[in-house]
């Protein structure tokens, strides 16, 4: 069976996908990108936990030119990160507004490009991802259609005709916990924030939807002190 590759940033959607993704092809290096971003280094010892619990290699990328070229709010600390009500986070209009602020430009298909080229020497035919329906809906390339043109593009750009996989493409932030709780996933261990302080911190778009989905599905109280009060 052909081993794969895993971009694992440290969160929740990549941890499960990982998880879920291991009990089909042996994953062989999980990857993790270093562009500037304020939450780097959570990520980064987040990445290499949930890397060790899978028992895989863990390589970090570090991409400093990419913070150079974009002024997005989240590598630049100087700027305010959009803040949404979590009562808005269905609102198109504003979180359009909200991704736009964070848009790093062409960010997940530099990753997979540079994940390719790491699967394609490794001799691995999977490139695992975590994205999901609940973000692809205002982040286009978290998106089922942006997969299939990616493995589309990468049966000319690779030899070996290298695939992209996520397997919680179809699923909510919510049914991502779920599957985790099935999983036994430590959440504690999971960094979901634009920022890089102590705690998560609670107000950004991202902790929202993650807050959001481990209130609905029940284990809110039992996250709550990795979060900034």
């Amino acid at each position: 069976m052909s081993e794969a590759i895993v971009i694992l940033s440290g969160g929740l959607d990549s941890t499960v996908s990982a998880i879920l993704a291991q009990k089909e092809v042996p994953l062989k290096l999980a990857i993790t990108f270093d562009y500037g971003q304020r939450a780097t280094l959570k990520e980064q010892q987040s990445a290499l936990r949930i890397a060790k619990d899978l028992g895989i290699e863990h390589k970090i990328i570090s991409l400093p030119w990419l913070k150079e070229l974009t002024p997005t709010a989240l590598v630049r600390g100087g700027q305010a990160l959009p803040l949404l009500n979590i009562s808005e986070l269905d609102d198109r209009e504003k979180t359009n507004l909200s991704a736009r602020a964070v848009w790093v430009p062409n960010r997940n298909g530099l990753f997979l490009n540079v994940a390719a080229v790491f699967a394609e020497s490794l001799d691995c035919a999977l490139i695992v991802t975590g994205f999901n329906k609940e973000e692809a809906v205002t982040f286009s390339d978290n998106s089922a259609s942006f997969v299939e043109s990616a493995n589309h593009f990468f049966s000319f750009s690779t030899l070996s005709n290298v695939m992209v996989k996520s397997y919680t493409q179809e699923m909510t932030k919510v049914e991502i916990v779920q599957k985790g709780i099935a999983l036994g996933v430590d959440f504690s261990n999971l960094w979901s924030c634009y920022e890089g302080g102590p705690k998560m911190c609670g107000v950004c778009e991202s902790c929202l939807r993650s807050l959001r989905a481990y209130q609905q599905a029940g284990v809110l109280e039992k996250v709550k002190a990795i979060y900034e009060n």
